[in-house]
């Protein structure tokens, strides 16, 4: 992965940049960025890394995110396949602050204090799926409306908060690059077995300092971290993979033991693995 901060390339004067990526893979590098992100998944599905949070998405989400989140998109491969993702970004600061003061934003406060943490739309996802597709022919006045008719949506929609902790530092280029080398590395080898040891020798430091580094920035431990990866994983294949067992799936996702596999499912799903299966399975 390369380092942060990555900055989104824009025009003098231009509030708002309308970007659309297609590709087998989204922008698949830890990055963080001023402007707020507006994101509709148009195709594919994969995990989100933001914040201190792992969460999945699929096609149709919406997703929010706020100023300066650390957040990476890793899609999840499909041969022949391509991802489509439309985003807009948008620099508030930018924009004359005061002009968000005004009584006509007051139902919008409470919005942007709240994408902070990063935001996934629940409902009224057609109705913000027909804006966005709006956006591609739209001049750019026209597209400054839209923003606005999507702030409106979102704020009137429900939607699940996706961290609940951000690094309150801007990251540096030798400390993104460190981040992006631990966050590369579990990614691509969740289903190995991962020490202490391994991990903080690829980040340059010793054990103990790395579990003081890396607890400092996600306000978790490596250890959780890796799990929830592992976690998210297991999600995608039991609602998928109907020939294998519940064992099979522990296993590939990188559990060597099935009762710590249950009771780590357990505590982040609130259901058995089984029980979701049933309830996810198409």
């Amino acid at each position: 992965m390369k380092v942060l901060p990555f900055n989104i390339p824009k025009q003098e004067n231009v509030a708002l940049i309308y970007q659309e990526d297609h590709a087998p893979l989204f922008y698949d590098k830890f990055h963080q960025h001023e402007e707020i992100q507006l994101s509709y998944i148009a195709k594919g599905e994969g995990t989100l890394v933001l914040g201190d949070s792992v969460n999945k998405y699929n096609q149709g989400d919406i997703i929010i995110i706020g100023s300066n989140i650390p957040h990476v998109f890793r899609s999840d491969f499909v041969e022949h396949q391509k991802s489509l993702m439309i985003s807009i970004f948008v620099n508030i600061s930018s924009l004359n602050t005061s002009f968000f003061e005004l009584d006509e934003f007051e139902s919008l406060q409470s919005f942007f204090s709240l994408i902070t943490y990063g935001l996934k739309v629940q409902s009224n996802q057609e109705q913000l799926k027909e804006q966005f597709l709006k956006l591609k022919m739209a001049d750019k006045l026209e597209r400054l409306i839209i923003f606005f008719k999507i702030l409106k949506t979102v704020s009137l929609s429900k939607y699940v908060q996706l961290s609940s902790f951000v690094y309150p530092k801007n990251y540096s280029n030798s400390e993104g690059k460190r981040m992006s080398t631990i966050l590369e590395y579990s990614m691509r080898n969740y289903d190995q077995s991962i020490s202490l040891k391994q991990i903080a020798n690829l980040a340059n430091l010793t054990p103990n300092a790395f579990c003081k580094y890396f607890k400092s920035r996600t306000n978790k431990t490596y250890i959780q971290f890796l799990t929830e990866i592992r976690i998210e994983h297991a999600c995608k294949l039991l609602s998928k993979s109907q020939e294998l067992s519940v064992l099979d799936i522990a296993i590939a996702s990188g559990f060597t033991n099935i009762s710590n596999f249950n009771r780590k499912f357990k505590t982040l799903k609130k259901q058995t693995p089984t029980q979701y299966k049933k309830a996810h399975s198409f």
